[in-house]
């Protein structure tokens, strides 16, 4: 499998979601300079706080979208022999009685949903630090894991590390 290709898809959705931080923190940021006249910023200084919270919020983001890609550019992701334990970079399939899910361990991007090289499925970003990451790191195929998901213990097992 090219991981390389599920680390460029994560990099473009990072990118992407760190311009359009930057966009509507300037907007913000302008709103909150330019958006009322004297009086009414007078009147009502309440809204130029809020959009000056709002350019902070987004300024915020930004950031963390930026040292999220600058994670993503010292991470090589390995291939995986057969029988090898779950570490970063793996792609990982888990299974439960009622349905199997894929996922690609990495550093950062949780949540994110990649396309499978060749559009062959969708995979889920999951980092180390999420409680599904932490459970399957160390274990290996045919090893099951206990993981509470939205207050509900559910128990994978997993079917395959590559």
């Amino acid at each position: 499998m090219d991981k390389q290709s599920l680390v460029d898809q994560l990099t473009s959705r990072l990118r992407a979601s760190a311009q359009v931080a930057h966009q509507a923190g300037a907007a913000a940021a302008q709103e909150a300079r330019e958006g009322a006249t004297p009086a009414e910023k007078r009147e009502d200084a309440r809204v130029a706080l809020e959009q000056g919270g709002l350019a902070r919020g987004q300024a915020q983001r930004e950031e963390r979208a930026r040292a999220e890609l600058a994670a993503l550019d010292a991470f090589h992701p390995r291939p995986f022999a057969p029988g090898a334990p779950v570490a970063l970079g793996a792609v990982v399939e888990v299974e439960d009685e009622d349905s199997g899910r894929t996922f690609f361990l990495a550093p950062v991007g949780a949540g994110v949903e990649l396309t499978g090289p060749g559009g062959d499925g969708i995979l889920s970003v999951v980092t180390p630090s999420s409680p599904l990451g932490r459970a399957v790191l160390g274990k290996r195929c045919g090893d099951t894991v206990e993981v509470t998901v939205e207050r509900e213990l559910r128990e994978w097992t997993i079917t395959w590390v590559g």
